[in-house]
């Protein structure tokens, strides 16, 4: 669900956050519309508000876990979770953490990939969120909910800065909500 949809809408921070975001064109590769978001992290304005929004949306609904997946997942995620009273959680690429792991395979477009997190740093029964900044196939989200599920945790949702209308990987992430704050921008008609 958008939060235009859910309570916000009209609010004039989700356009600031939509508008702060750079669009770069045919990056990585040709096609593709890369949605930028290291200029949000640069407009501490359009940043305080991204993280403010998911702080109210969190802060009553007893989490104790922020997950965030890597990369651009770790810059969200402390910050919310240390104004919500969680820990954060980094789900991180395979041999990135020191130690025991476990760790959970998905598919992408073209190939595989996976996820690790510590053994032991989320508990069963604990209530968890996972963060990134976009989805479009819902693939590293599903993966996610799957390694903090096989742990024991209760994901209450997933949540992303953003997302397309039409996810087609929301059916993937096994009915559990989804957040967007707003759309991917558009450049020339394309996405």
């Amino acid at each position: 669900m958008f939060a235009a949809e859910n309570g916000l809408k009209g609010d004039p921070r989700l356009q600031a956050i939509s508008d702060a975001i750079r669009v770069v064109p045919h990056f990585p590769k040709q096609g593709i519309m890369f949605q930028d978001i290291t200029t949000l992290l640069l407009d501490h304005k359009a940043f305080k508000d991204t993280v403010d929004i998911f702080v109210d949306r969190y802060r009553d609904m007893g989490v104790s876990v922020v997950a965030g997946v890597e990369a651009r997942g770790f810059m969200f995620g402390p910050s919310i979770a240390l104004a919500i009273g969680a820990k954060f959680v980094p789900l991180r690429k395979p041999k990135k953490l020191p130690g025991e792991v476990i760790a959970e395979a998905y598919e992408l477009e073209y190939g595989t990939d996976c996820l690790e997190m510590h053994v032991e740093a989320v508990h069963p029964g604990e209530r968890a969120i996972v963060i990134d900044d976009l989805v479009a196939t819902g693939g590293t989200l599903s993966a996610a909910i799957r390694l903090l599920e096989r742990v024991g945790a209760e994901v209450v949702e997933c949540a992303c800065v953003i997302g397309l209308r039409e996810v087609q990987g929301q059916r993937r992430l096994d009915g559990k909500p989804l957040y967007i704050l707003v759309e991917p921008r558009e450049v020339d008609g394309c996405y």
